[in-house]
Protein backbone atom coordinates (compact mmCIF):
# COMPACT_ATOMS: atom_id res chain seq x y z
CA UNK A 1 0.00 0.00 0.00
CA UNK A 2 0.97 3.53 -1.15
CA UNK A 3 -0.93 6.29 0.93
CA UNK A 4 0.03 8.18 -2.34
CA UNK A 5 -2.07 6.28 -4.50
CA UNK A 6 -5.29 7.44 -2.39
CA UNK A 7 -4.66 10.91 -2.12
CA UNK A 8 -7.71 12.70 -3.58
CA UNK A 9 -9.11 16.93 -2.88
CA UNK A 10 -12.60 16.28 -1.62
CA UNK A 11 -15.19 18.55 -3.61
CA UNK A 12 -17.37 18.96 -1.35
CA UNK A 13 -16.89 22.09 0.68
CA UNK A 14 -17.09 22.27 4.72
CA UNK A 15 -20.14 23.68 6.07
CA UNK A 16 -19.75 27.32 7.35
CA UNK A 17 -23.08 27.11 9.52
CA UNK A 18 -21.81 29.35 12.69
CA UNK A 19 -23.95 29.96 15.61
CA UNK A 20 -22.00 32.36 18.72
CA UNK A 21 -22.75 32.61 22.00
CA UNK A 22 -21.23 34.50 24.72
CA UNK A 23 -21.34 33.19 28.17
CA UNK A 24 -20.51 36.04 30.95
CA UNK A 25 -18.42 33.94 34.17
CA UNK A 26 -15.14 35.26 35.40
CA UNK A 27 -14.33 35.28 32.14
CA UNK A 28 -16.37 35.65 28.40
CA UNK A 29 -16.00 33.43 26.47
CA UNK A 30 -17.34 33.14 22.62
CA UNK A 31 -18.31 29.73 20.94
CA UNK A 32 -18.80 29.16 17.16
CA UNK A 33 -20.18 25.47 16.27
CA UNK A 34 -19.58 24.23 12.64
CA UNK A 35 -21.63 21.68 11.27
CA UNK A 36 -19.57 19.36 9.47
CA UNK A 37 -20.56 15.64 7.49
CA UNK A 38 -18.32 13.29 8.79
CA UNK A 39 -17.43 12.17 12.47
CA UNK A 40 -13.95 14.03 13.83
CA UNK A 41 -11.24 11.39 15.70
CA UNK A 42 -8.55 14.41 16.10
CA UNK A 43 -7.81 17.80 15.41
CA UNK A 44 -5.12 20.23 15.97
CA UNK A 45 -4.29 23.99 15.64
CA UNK A 46 -1.52 24.32 13.37
CA UNK A 47 1.43 26.98 13.42
CA UNK A 48 -0.22 29.97 13.09
CA UNK A 49 1.35 32.36 9.85
CA UNK A 50 -1.01 35.68 10.62
CA UNK A 51 -2.98 37.12 13.14
CA UNK A 52 -6.39 36.23 10.99
CA UNK A 53 -5.72 33.48 9.11
CA UNK A 54 -4.96 29.85 10.86
CA UNK A 55 -4.95 26.22 10.23
CA UNK A 56 -6.23 23.22 11.82
CA UNK A 57 -5.58 19.72 10.54
CA UNK A 58 -8.32 17.06 11.62
CA UNK A 59 -8.66 13.44 11.02
CA UNK A 60 -12.01 12.46 9.59
CA UNK A 61 -13.99 9.57 9.23
CA UNK A 62 -17.27 8.71 7.01
CA UNK A 63 -18.86 6.06 8.10
CA UNK A 64 -21.47 5.52 5.11
CA UNK A 65 -18.06 4.88 2.80
CA UNK A 66 -16.02 3.77 6.14
CA UNK A 67 -12.73 5.93 4.56
CA UNK A 68 -10.85 8.00 6.88
CA UNK A 69 -8.66 11.14 5.63
CA UNK A 70 -6.76 14.10 7.22
CA UNK A 71 -7.80 17.47 6.06
CA UNK A 72 -6.81 21.12 6.59
CA UNK A 73 -9.13 23.71 6.79
CA UNK A 74 -8.53 27.58 7.44
CA UNK A 75 -9.85 29.88 10.77
CA UNK A 76 -10.09 33.48 9.57
CA UNK A 77 -11.30 35.66 11.77
CA UNK A 78 -11.53 39.39 12.31
CA UNK A 79 -12.19 41.54 15.25
CA UNK A 80 -15.57 43.17 13.52
CA UNK A 81 -16.47 39.79 12.25
CA UNK A 82 -17.21 36.51 13.36
CA UNK A 83 -14.77 33.76 12.35
CA UNK A 84 -15.21 31.48 9.09
CA UNK A 85 -13.90 28.05 8.73
CA UNK A 86 -13.57 26.97 4.89
CA UNK A 87 -12.11 23.48 3.93
CA UNK A 88 -9.11 23.30 1.76
CA UNK A 89 -7.45 19.52 1.17
CA UNK A 90 -7.57 16.69 1.53
CA UNK A 91 -5.80 13.35 1.48
CA UNK A 92 -7.76 9.66 2.39
CA UNK A 93 -5.57 7.43 4.63
CA UNK A 94 -5.46 3.52 4.81
CA UNK A 95 -6.66 3.44 7.80
CA UNK A 96 -8.72 5.03 10.29
CA UNK A 97 -6.73 7.74 12.29
CA UNK A 98 -6.01 6.80 16.33
CA UNK A 99 -3.60 9.50 17.32
CA UNK A 100 -2.89 12.93 15.64
CA UNK A 101 0.74 14.93 16.63
CA UNK A 102 2.09 18.05 14.58
CA UNK A 103 5.27 19.77 14.88
CA UNK A 104 5.92 23.32 15.35
CA UNK A 105 7.47 24.35 12.23
CA UNK A 106 5.62 27.30 11.08
CA UNK A 107 7.05 27.20 7.37
CA UNK A 108 6.36 23.03 6.61
CA UNK A 109 5.01 21.43 9.56
CA UNK A 110 5.11 17.65 10.14
CA UNK A 111 2.40 15.93 11.24
CA UNK A 112 2.09 12.08 12.23
CA UNK A 113 -0.93 10.19 12.33
CA UNK A 114 -1.15 6.42 13.80
CA UNK A 115 -3.79 4.05 12.82
CA UNK A 116 -5.97 1.29 13.80
CA UNK A 117 -3.86 -0.79 11.30
CA UNK A 118 -0.49 -0.68 13.25
CA UNK A 119 0.98 2.09 11.17
CA UNK A 120 2.37 5.76 11.22
CA UNK A 121 2.21 7.84 8.39
CA UNK A 122 3.91 11.24 8.29
CA UNK A 123 2.95 14.05 6.29
CA UNK A 124 3.74 17.74 5.26
CA UNK A 125 1.71 20.76 5.56
CA UNK A 126 1.95 23.55 3.14
CA UNK A 127 0.21 26.39 5.30
CA UNK A 128 0.72 29.33 2.38
CA UNK A 129 -1.14 27.04 -0.52
CA UNK A 130 -3.31 24.97 2.25
CA UNK A 131 -2.46 21.71 1.13
CA UNK A 132 -1.11 18.48 2.53
CA UNK A 133 1.91 16.21 1.09
CA UNK A 134 2.47 12.41 1.75
CA UNK A 135 6.10 11.81 3.20
CA UNK A 136 6.61 8.86 4.34
CA UNK A 137 5.01 5.78 6.66
CA UNK A 138 6.16 2.99 8.86
CA UNK A 139 3.90 -0.23 8.39
CA UNK A 140 6.16 -3.48 8.34
CA UNK A 141 5.78 -6.25 10.17
CA UNK A 142 7.20 -6.20 13.65
CA UNK A 143 6.49 -2.39 13.88
CA UNK A 144 3.15 -2.48 15.86
CA UNK A 145 0.66 -5.36 15.80
CA UNK A 146 -2.63 -4.28 16.01
CA UNK A 147 -3.93 -0.30 17.09
CA UNK A 148 -1.49 1.93 17.66
CA UNK A 149 -3.02 4.14 20.52
CA UNK A 150 -0.83 7.24 20.98
CA UNK A 151 2.14 8.96 19.24
CA UNK A 152 4.17 11.86 20.52
CA UNK A 153 6.89 14.20 18.59
CA UNK A 154 9.74 15.89 19.96
CA UNK A 155 10.37 19.10 20.25
CA UNK A 156 12.98 19.51 17.51
CA UNK A 157 10.25 17.71 15.05
CA UNK A 158 12.24 14.81 13.56
CA UNK A 159 11.92 12.07 16.60
CA UNK A 160 8.59 10.08 17.45
CA UNK A 161 7.41 7.76 20.34
CA UNK A 162 4.55 5.20 19.46
CA UNK A 163 2.42 2.65 22.26
CA UNK A 164 0.39 0.25 21.31
CA UNK A 165 -2.66 -2.11 22.34
CA UNK A 166 0.10 -5.10 21.79
CA UNK A 167 2.65 -3.70 24.65
CA UNK A 168 5.43 -2.16 22.28
CA UNK A 169 6.89 1.05 22.36
CA UNK A 170 8.59 2.51 19.55
CA UNK A 171 11.25 5.19 18.90
CA UNK A 172 10.86 6.95 15.00
CA UNK A 173 13.38 8.93 13.82
CA UNK A 174 12.89 11.23 10.26
CA UNK A 175 16.15 12.25 9.26
CA UNK A 176 17.16 12.72 5.52
CA UNK A 177 13.74 12.40 3.71
CA UNK A 178 12.86 9.02 5.42
CA UNK A 179 11.41 7.48 8.90
CA UNK A 180 13.45 5.14 10.75
CA UNK A 181 12.59 3.32 13.75
CA UNK A 182 13.77 1.44 16.71
CA UNK A 183 12.16 -0.68 18.73
CA UNK A 184 12.69 0.62 23.23
CA UNK A 185 10.15 -2.31 24.76
CA UNK A 186 8.08 -4.78 24.20
CA UNK A 187 6.04 -6.12 27.19
CA UNK A 188 4.73 -9.04 25.07
CA UNK A 189 1.22 -8.83 25.22
CA UNK A 190 1.23 -8.57 29.36
CA UNK A 191 0.70 -4.79 29.15
CA UNK A 192 -1.09 -2.43 26.94
CA UNK A 193 -0.28 1.15 26.73
CA UNK A 194 -2.47 3.71 25.51
CA UNK A 195 -0.97 7.33 25.89
CA UNK A 196 2.54 8.95 25.42
CA UNK A 197 4.07 11.89 26.09
CA UNK A 198 7.54 13.35 25.51
CA UNK A 199 9.04 14.86 28.80
CA UNK A 200 13.10 15.87 26.97
CA UNK A 201 15.26 14.92 23.94
CA UNK A 202 15.77 11.57 25.56
CA UNK A 203 12.60 10.98 28.19
CA UNK A 204 9.12 9.95 27.94
CA UNK A 205 6.04 9.04 30.32
CA UNK A 206 3.89 6.10 28.48
CA UNK A 207 0.22 5.16 30.29
CA UNK A 208 -2.14 2.55 30.13
CA UNK A 209 -4.21 0.24 32.05
CA UNK A 210 -4.74 0.61 35.99
CA UNK A 211 -3.72 4.25 35.77
CA UNK A 212 -0.17 3.51 35.53
CA UNK A 213 2.46 5.67 34.66
CA UNK A 214 5.63 5.09 33.44
CA UNK A 215 8.73 7.38 33.01
CA UNK A 216 11.31 6.33 30.32
CA UNK A 217 15.10 7.44 29.65
CA UNK A 218 17.10 6.14 26.41
CA UNK A 219 19.99 6.64 28.58
CA UNK A 220 19.12 3.26 30.50
CA UNK A 221 17.49 0.77 27.89
CA UNK A 222 15.82 -2.27 29.09
CA UNK A 223 12.55 -0.78 31.04
CA UNK A 224 11.24 1.69 32.60
CA UNK A 225 13.19 3.75 34.81
CA UNK A 226 10.34 4.63 37.41
CA UNK A 227 6.90 3.40 37.53
CA UNK A 228 3.51 5.08 39.13
CA UNK A 229 1.54 2.77 40.05
CA UNK A 230 -2.43 3.83 41.04
CA UNK A 231 -3.46 2.13 44.93
CA UNK A 232 -6.02 4.86 45.94
CA UNK A 233 -9.00 2.30 44.44
CA UNK A 234 -8.50 -0.30 46.54
CA UNK A 235 -8.78 -2.72 43.89
CA UNK A 236 -12.67 -1.37 43.55
CA UNK A 237 -11.76 0.19 40.03
CA UNK A 238 -10.06 -0.33 36.88
CA UNK A 239 -8.82 2.47 35.31
CA UNK A 240 -7.14 4.15 31.97
CA UNK A 241 -5.46 6.50 31.49
CA UNK A 242 -6.44 7.88 28.26
CA UNK A 243 -4.32 11.52 27.56
CA UNK A 244 -0.68 12.55 29.33
CA UNK A 245 0.67 15.83 29.03
CA UNK A 246 3.90 17.58 30.30
CA UNK A 247 4.43 21.29 31.15
CA UNK A 248 7.82 22.48 29.37
CA UNK A 249 8.86 24.63 32.73
CA UNK A 250 8.01 21.76 34.71
CA UNK A 251 8.99 18.40 33.35
CA UNK A 252 9.54 16.53 36.53
CA UNK A 253 5.41 16.56 36.95
CA UNK A 254 3.50 14.73 34.38
CA UNK A 255 -0.08 15.32 34.02
CA UNK A 256 -2.66 12.36 33.60
CA UNK A 257 -6.63 12.26 32.32
CA UNK A 258 -8.83 9.00 32.35
CA UNK A 259 -11.81 6.66 33.21
CA UNK A 260 -14.46 8.15 35.74
CA UNK A 261 -13.66 11.97 35.65
CA UNK A 262 -10.23 11.41 36.92
CA UNK A 263 -7.26 13.81 36.79
CA UNK A 264 -4.15 13.35 38.59
CA UNK A 265 -0.78 14.67 38.43
CA UNK A 266 2.59 12.44 39.53
CA UNK A 267 5.55 14.47 40.50
CA UNK A 268 9.15 12.67 40.39
CA UNK A 269 9.80 14.60 43.24
CA UNK A 270 6.86 12.99 45.48
CA UNK A 271 6.35 9.64 43.36
CA UNK A 272 4.56 7.51 46.19
CA UNK A 273 0.70 9.57 45.91
CA UNK A 274 -0.89 11.20 43.35
CA UNK A 275 -2.32 14.88 43.23
CA UNK A 276 -5.33 14.50 42.59
CA UNK A 277 -7.45 17.05 40.80
CA UNK A 278 -10.93 15.17 39.70
CA UNK A 279 -12.47 12.22 39.26
CA UNK A 280 -11.61 8.70 41.90
CA UNK A 281 -10.08 9.36 44.79
CA UNK A 282 -11.24 12.94 45.49
CA UNK A 283 -14.32 12.32 47.63
CA UNK A 284 -12.74 13.30 50.49
CA UNK A 285 -12.01 16.67 49.11
CA UNK A 286 -14.64 19.67 48.86
CA UNK A 287 -14.49 20.26 45.22
CA UNK A 288 -16.76 18.70 42.79
CA UNK A 289 -15.46 16.77 39.70
CA UNK A 290 -16.32 18.28 36.52
CA UNK A 291 -16.41 15.14 34.77
CA UNK A 292 -18.27 11.46 35.39
CA UNK A 293 -17.02 10.00 32.56
CA UNK A 294 -13.91 9.21 30.43
CA UNK A 295 -11.28 12.39 30.01
CA UNK A 296 -10.30 11.66 27.00
CA UNK A 297 -7.92 14.52 27.04
CA UNK A 298 -6.12 16.76 29.37
CA UNK A 299 -3.62 19.47 28.44
CA UNK A 300 -2.14 22.59 30.62
CA UNK A 301 -4.01 25.28 30.02
CA UNK A 302 -1.22 28.12 29.30
CA UNK A 303 -4.15 31.13 28.99
CA UNK A 304 -5.21 30.42 32.64
CA UNK A 305 -1.65 30.16 33.66
CA UNK A 306 -0.30 33.45 32.14
CA UNK A 307 -2.27 35.80 34.57
CA UNK A 308 -0.62 34.23 37.53
CA UNK A 309 2.34 32.21 36.38
CA UNK A 310 4.95 33.69 38.76
CA UNK A 311 2.91 33.57 41.92
CA UNK A 312 2.09 29.53 41.02
CA UNK A 313 4.32 27.39 43.96
CA UNK A 314 6.15 25.10 42.94
CA UNK A 315 4.29 21.98 44.84
CA UNK A 316 0.89 23.29 42.96
CA UNK A 317 -0.18 21.79 39.82
CA UNK A 318 -0.54 24.41 37.14
CA UNK A 319 -3.56 24.79 35.66
CA UNK A 320 -5.13 22.29 33.11
CA UNK A 321 -8.25 21.78 30.87
CA UNK A 322 -10.10 18.64 29.99
CA UNK A 323 -12.38 17.13 27.30
CA UNK A 324 -14.76 14.20 28.28
CA UNK A 325 -17.34 11.75 27.31
CA UNK A 326 -20.25 13.09 28.78
CA UNK A 327 -19.30 16.77 26.68
CA UNK A 328 -17.64 18.73 29.07
CA UNK A 329 -14.92 21.13 27.94
CA UNK A 330 -13.54 22.41 31.51
CA UNK A 331 -10.34 24.32 33.38
CA UNK A 332 -9.48 22.17 36.76
CA UNK A 333 -7.25 24.04 38.74
CA UNK A 334 -5.78 22.52 42.10
CA UNK A 335 -7.64 23.88 44.72
CA UNK A 336 -10.27 25.69 43.18
CA UNK A 337 -13.67 24.56 41.82
CA UNK A 338 -13.76 23.07 37.88
CA UNK A 339 -14.54 26.00 35.75
CA UNK A 340 -17.19 24.46 33.00
CA UNK A 341 -16.05 26.59 29.32
CA UNK A 342 -18.98 23.66 27.12
CA UNK A 343 -21.87 21.35 28.72
CA UNK A 344 -22.46 19.70 25.44
CA UNK A 345 -25.27 17.20 25.20
CA UNK A 346 -22.78 14.51 23.14
CA UNK A 347 -19.20 13.64 23.64
CA UNK A 348 -16.22 16.18 23.02
CA UNK A 349 -13.54 14.05 21.79
CA UNK A 350 -10.55 16.13 21.38
CA UNK A 351 -9.37 19.58 22.08
CA UNK A 352 -6.40 22.10 21.15
CA UNK A 353 -5.17 25.12 22.75
CA UNK A 354 -3.28 27.32 20.23
CA UNK A 355 0.29 27.81 21.61
CA UNK A 356 1.11 30.70 20.23
CA UNK A 357 -2.91 32.35 20.90
CA UNK A 358 -3.81 30.49 24.38
CA UNK A 359 -7.12 32.25 24.76
CA UNK A 360 -8.01 30.45 21.28
CA UNK A 361 -9.28 26.38 21.48
CA UNK A 362 -10.78 24.52 18.97
CA UNK A 363 -12.65 20.73 19.73
CA UNK A 364 -14.60 18.05 18.10
CA UNK A 365 -17.95 17.20 19.01
CA UNK A 366 -19.14 13.72 18.70
CA UNK A 367 -22.81 15.04 16.70
CA UNK A 368 -20.11 16.24 13.71
CA UNK A 369 -19.39 19.26 14.73
CA UNK A 370 -16.32 21.79 15.27
CA UNK A 371 -16.19 24.34 18.11
CA UNK A 372 -13.86 27.57 18.52
CA UNK A 373 -13.54 29.30 21.38
CA UNK A 374 -12.66 32.28 22.38
CA UNK A 375 -11.88 33.48 25.74
CA UNK A 376 -10.97 37.22 27.14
Amino acid sequence: YSPKLYAKTLEAKTPHTTMAVLTSSSQNLQVHRFPQDHYIDSLRWLPQLSAFHRHIILSAFDSESSTSSLQILNSSNSSSNPPELTFQSSLTTPSRITSLTTSQNPNKPLIAASTFSGSLLLYTADLVNGSLEFVDSVDEKGFHLGRVNGIDVSENGSEFVSVGEDGRINWVSFVGGGLSTRKVFDSNGLVSYVAVKWASPVEFVSGGLGFGLQWWDQRRPGGPVSQFKANWTRGTTSGIVHSIDIHPSRKHTCLAGGSSGTVFAWDLRWQQQPIMLSGVGTSDLPILSPSESDVWEVQYDNYTTSSNYRNVSESRVLPAMICSEDGILAVIEQGEEPVELLAEPCAINSFDIDRQNPSDIVCSLEWESIAILTRS
